[in-house]
């Protein structure tokens, strides 16, 4: 940020100014209480004091903090949620500065895991709100505990897979989630109550078949992730006060370059739903896990390993090969023509490939079966 004084600035702007800089105005120290904070929140009548209580105790997770999630994350944060759960399995690069509001330019350089970063900065908007990163890939073998003792989910992904997965688990454990989507102009919202809307798979029975766009072919703007997480927030922030069935289950789309907002409802729940009705949870059972290729990334996941990784053991064996960055939290190597990001669970991002046997041969190599 550079700070310029300007030589137009009016004789009363210019005093003020001076004044500032020379630190003869103090300015009145504010009381803090948590009535101060919210108190903007608190006067909208539908909320009030007793909404206010109920979303000051209540537990949210937030899976996949980019575009979506970063701006879910700060709002719920500075609406004084209890206790915020970020669940992201991946790390800030310059790509994502365009738009996911939380990160800096130092969270690039670093190569921070956005769950870190964006837990970093939640702590300087509301001390108050207990945040916690994990730094994890959202699977069948981890979902129990990352969803232990939580009342709400907010969808920040940006794949199919791991919405079903969600739904498996929301749908089991009767907890609401609100879906959300965006790429180039447009996006998409819809909440979802286990046992009173249609649940995910009543609106998608299968993923989409064929190649999909992605902010890598199409782009994507800030303003329409905004607008969608913001979407997906009120809805959480109504649920929380008023009770799920308090929303009105509506498939919302929005294109913020023509203007269009367009409300449906969605399906009706499908009678013979595999997830919602006859309870399979498929997707919960791990059998339809597959390595994931990373939407706009020229990446693939892979976590194959059962065991954790030694990252300052795999540094110095990899440092004989090519130069290595590594924290605590990540592994960073160029070998190849790939670059291979390890994180501590033995979780790799492979870049440099959408192909997937490639990505388990280069895993193979360097990090081991």
């Amino acid at each position: 940020m550079r700070v310029t004084t300007n030589g137009g600035l009016s004789n009363g702007t210019r005093s003020l100014w001076d004044l500032l800089l020379t630190s003869e105005w103090v300015p009145t120290v504010q009381m803090r209480s948590p009535e101060s904070r919210y108190s903007r929140q608190i006067r909208f009548r539908p909320l009030g004091e007793a909404g206010q209580a109920k979303i000051g105790a209540a537990s949210v997770a937030i899976v996949g903090c980019g575009a979506l999630g970063t701006v879910q994350a700060e709002a719920m944060a500075r609406a004084g949620v209890g206790r915020l759960r970020i669940i992201d399995r991946d790390f800030v690069e310059w790509s994502n500065l365009q738009r996911q509001f939380l990160f800096e330019e130092a969270d690039a350089a670093e190569a921070l895991p956005k769950a870190v970063a964006a837990a970093r900065r939640l702590a300087r908007v509301n001390s108050d709100v207990v945040v916690e990163p994990m730094v994890a890939d959202l699977t069948a073998a981890n979902i129990e505990d990352l969803f232990e003792n939580i009342d709400l989910i907010l969808d920040g992904t940006d794949n199919f897979e791991t919405r079903f997965l969600i739904n498996d688990a929301a749908v089991e454990r009767g907890i609401p989630w609100v879906y959300g989507a965006a790429v180039g102009s447009y996006g998409i919202k819809l909440a979802i109550v286990p046992g009173s809307t249609a649940c995910f798979r009543c609106v998608y029975p299968e993923p989409p078949e064929g190649a999909q766009p992605t902010c890598e072919t199409e782009g994507v703007l800030a303003p329409v992730t905004a607008t969608i997480a913001a979407l997906q927030t009120a809805d959480a922030l109504k649920m929380l006060a008023l009770g799920a069935d308090a929303v009105t289950a509506r498939i919302t789309t929005v294109d913020i370059w023509t203007g269009a907002i367009r409300q449906v409802a969605p399906p009706a729940r499908d009678a013979d739903c595999p997830c919602c009705v006859r309870r399979e949870f498929v997707y919960l059972d791990g059998s339809r896990r597959a390595p994931i290729s990373l939407c706009g990334r020229n990446a693939v996941q892979i976590h194959e390993r059962s065991r954790p990784v030694d990252l300052p053991a795999l540094a110095a064996r990899l440092g004989a090969l090519a130069p290595v960055r590594s924290n605590e939290f990540a592994l960073r190597v160029a070998l190849d023509s790939y670059e291979l990001t390890v994180f501590p669970d033995g979780r790799a991002i492979i870049k440099g490939t959408t192909d997937v046997g490639i990505a388990r041969s280069v895993y193979a190599r360097y990090i081991g079966a």
